[in-house]
């Protein structure tokens, strides 16, 4: 399957400039098991990277400039300058990758120009991690092509750069390490402070669950002000607390920090569902560790009471995926990614998914919501050279 599509996009590179490319990489999109908005506070979280891909054919050039392509948007060949790339400048698709260009010109590195085409099978707006692929892929190209010598999370700390500075949209460090770091069969247990990783075997199949992924097909735009709100309320949250990060607020030390907090209620609200998503955290981890995954399923339905009552991201769409799942039989459900529209994840047996999917189509219809897309996931490979 990889054959085919490197060769496929590879030669449609070849249509756009005229010659073959020097080569073709993927990244994938990635789910979030639990762990939501944890990343910028320097907690923990635990994705895995999806099957669905960004691909990108590249060549180097030595003249300053980039030319980017993507399959997936009518806009032909979109050519820049190298040096005319500035933050917040390109307000399009194409700010994502000239990010990634820019960021690492701006940490030093040699980077004289590219030949890039993209085409992609991550959901876009569904909190996939469509914009981190896209950032991934791309880093990961430059990389090898420059003999820049970068390593996975360094890689991810420049994308993460590309997009929060650049773009201008406030993201943590999760998505682009899912994409770049990731293994098949695993889910990765990182600790966003210092990026330690540890893969987690996650292999439902062998016994006998599956993972759903139900688009609700509700857009979000991260960079569109309620999420800088919230990341905003957990820093002035962490100053209140005297603390770096909320990373640094204790489990068992939560109600007397809620205390301290008095009548900051919003303040307190974000606190704990970043103080109880960390312990959750750790909980996934523990049970996948010691074989107890349908255990995994209460932890899950915690996660999205936090993030719709404490957090206040899911919307009605989410709400509904997760309440109907449960009440058909799934083991856990919750909502996955920023927030305000995007995917919920259900985890069930192998035996309750159809009845599972049926009920949540029956259920957006008899809402008159747009149909969801529902699809099953396995835990797949990190970023790669194709060919």
């Amino acid at each position: 399957m990889s054959e085919a599509v490197a060769g496929a996009v590879a030669e449609r590179f070849k249509e756009l400039y005229g010659a073959d490319p020097e080569g073709v990489w993927a990244a994938p999109g990635r789910v979030n098991l639990i762990g939501e908005h944890t990343d910028y506070n320097d907690g923990f979280v635990m994705p895995f990277a999806l099957p669905h891909i960004t691909v990108a054919a590249v060549s180097r050039r030595e003249d300053g400039v980039l030319r980017l392509h993507s399959a997936d948007i009518e806009a032909g060949v979109v050519q820049l300058r190298l040096d005319d790339l500035a933050p917040e400048s390109d307000h399009d698709w194409t700010a994502y990758p000239a990010g990634v260009v820019w960021a690492l010109r701006e940490a030093g590195h040699q980077v004289t120009g590219a030949d890039v085409h993209l085409t992609s099978t991550v959901p876009a707006g569904a909190g996939l991690s469509s914009s981190a692929a896209l950032e991934v892929v791309v880093a990961l190209a430059l990389n090898d092509l420059f003999a820049l010598g970068l390593k996975g999370w360094q890689l991810a700390r420049l994308c993460q750069r590309a997009e929060n500075v650049y773009v201008g949209a406030p993201t943590g460090i999760m998505d682009q390490t899912a994409s770049a770091c990731c293994e098949a069969g695993h889910a990765l247990f990182l600790d966003t402070r210092d990026l330690s990783q540890k893969q987690i075997p996650f292999d439902l199949a062998a016994e006998g669950m599956r993972l759903l992924v139900v688009d609700t097909r509700v857009k979000h735009a991260h960079s569109n002000g309620e999420y800088g709100k919230r990341r905003a309320g957990c820093e002035k949250g962490a100053a209140l607390l005297g603390v770096d990060a909320l990373r640094d607020v204790p489990y068992d030390g939560l109600d007397a920090a809620l205390e301290r907090l008095g009548d900051e209620e919003e303040v307190r609200r974000l606190v704990r569902h970043i103080v109880t998503e960390n312990h959750r955290v750790e909980q996934v981890v523990s049970l996948l560790e010691s074989g107890e995954t349908r255990a995994i399923g209460p932890v899950l339905i915690e996660g999205h009471a936090s993030l719709r009552d404490d957090f206040r991201i899911s919307c009605p769409e989410l709400d509904l995926v997760v309440d109907t799942a449960l009440a058909s039989g799934a083991l856990g459900a919750r909502m996955t990614g920023g927030g305000f529209g995007g995917s919920a994840i259900v985890l069930a047996e192998a035996a309750d998914v159809d009845t599972i999917t049926k009920a949540v189509q029956e259920a957006f219809a008899a809402a008159d919501f747009t149909a969801p897309r529902v699809f099953e996931v396995v835990p797949s490979a990190g970023a790669r050279r194709l060919s």
